[in-house]
């Protein structure tokens, strides 16, 4: 694996100058750091280092003519608290990875493995994202999982409509390397995943609504359906309110029954600098005894344009039959959850973008 990275940075520096010279190309990368303080209601109460959704990669723009570009980037997650151990070595292009062209009249299409439409319609109010108190810890649980990254994704999003709509539209056709075409007897091919968000952007107001659906073997937590809205308005240029509605309906709902996640949350910015972040959201579960609550508060400095530091306080409210906590989503710290018992977390943490 250590070779396999050196002729990843060796390739990469001898052919950057050469890709340069045909193409704007872009080498970025996050390190998103945190130390925390994580109490699991019970038995569990330790200070952990985590990595918070840390990366790598590149990016390629070229002009072909007045109205079409041609692009792609290759993103790689990096764990900066405890190496490669934790995944037995290294993948390569884990992020979002994809190839595309882009046209002002037309839109744009690209094909890869990278955030759903209904994923990035959380974008309105993640003010907690990779962070202790995301949101996800709430949205993307058991078999109710919709925050996916999709293989083999073909997307169009439009150009920007009147006064700042957009329209994406997205096929997965398949989790692995090739389909398997009739997986059940049935005759039709059950493993294509469907999205369609509508998102409109304009001054204070930010809007993105999503539907997603997954055929019964598009991978292995079965069909199911869910759509989301989020949105935000600045009241005034420090002060932004929003808030989320998610539901999530299972094929199987007798083992995985109806889900509906409410939120609001918002931010106040101190001064230019620094910001002050707060949410709630409820996880109201079509059976008894299984809700849970996500509270977050949390306070931002940046630095300076590419660094920030952050402290948060989060938990989870869980009843008896839900184990879910703050912490699990979008870090590598994955401590489980008690059945009933409420779970709390301190992080400290630091972001640099490169």
């Amino acid at each position: 694996m250590k070779k396999t990275l050196c002729a990843l940075a060796v390739g990469a520096t001898i052919l950057t100058p050469v890709m340069a010279a045909a193409a704007d190309v872009q080498v970025y990368g996050r390190a998103h750091v945190s130390l925390d303080y994580l109490d699991d209601g019970k038995d569990y109460n330790e200070a952990n280092l985590s990595s918070n959704s840390s990366r790598l990669g590149f990016k390629a723009n070229q002009k072909v003519n007045d109205d079409l570009n041609v692009f792609a980037q290759i993103e790689q997650e990096i764990n900066f608290a405890s190496g490669s151990n934790d995944d037995n070595g290294i993948k390569f292009a884990t992020r979002d990875t994809f190839v595309g062209v882009k046209s002002n009249n037309y839109g744009q299409v690209r094909v890869g493995r990278f955030d759903s439409p209904f994923k990035v319609a959380r974008s309105p109010i993640n003010f907690f994202g990779d962070q202790l108190g995301d949101m996800r810890n709430v949205t993307r649980a058991d078999n109710m999982r919709f925050d996916e990254r999709n293989a083999n994704t073909i997307e169009y999003k439009s150009p920007k409509i009147g006064s700042g709509f957009n329209v994406l539209a997205a096929l997965s056709l398949h989790d692995g390397k090739v389909d398997s075409k009739d997986t059940d007897g049935t005759g039709k091919n059950d493993n294509k995943t469907y999205d369609l968000a509508v998102t409109y952007k304009n001054g204070p107001i930010d809007i993105a609504t999503a539907y997603e659906k997954y055929q019964s073997k598009a991978d292995s937590r079965g069909e199911r359906d869910g759509f989301r809205v989020a949105a935000a308005y600045n009241i005034t240029s420090d002060l932004k309110l929003g808030g989320l509605y998610q539901l999530s309906k299972h094929d199987n709902d007798i083992d995985n029954p109806d889900v509906q996640v409410y939120g609001v949350a918002g931010e106040y910015k101190l001064s230019s600098k620094t910001a002050l972040r707060g949410q709630y959201l409820l996880r109201d579960v079509d059976t008894s005894n299984a809700n849970a609550s996500l509270i977050a508060v949390g306070v931002e400095h940046k630095l300076d344009s590419a660094v920030r530091v952050y402290a948060n306080l989060a938990t989870v409210l869980n009843d008896d039959k839900s184990k879910l906590t703050p912490w699990q989503q979008g870090r590598s710290t994955d401590i489980a959850g008690v059945a009933g018992e409420d779970s709390t977390g301190l992080s400290l943490g630091f972001r640099y973008d490169f």
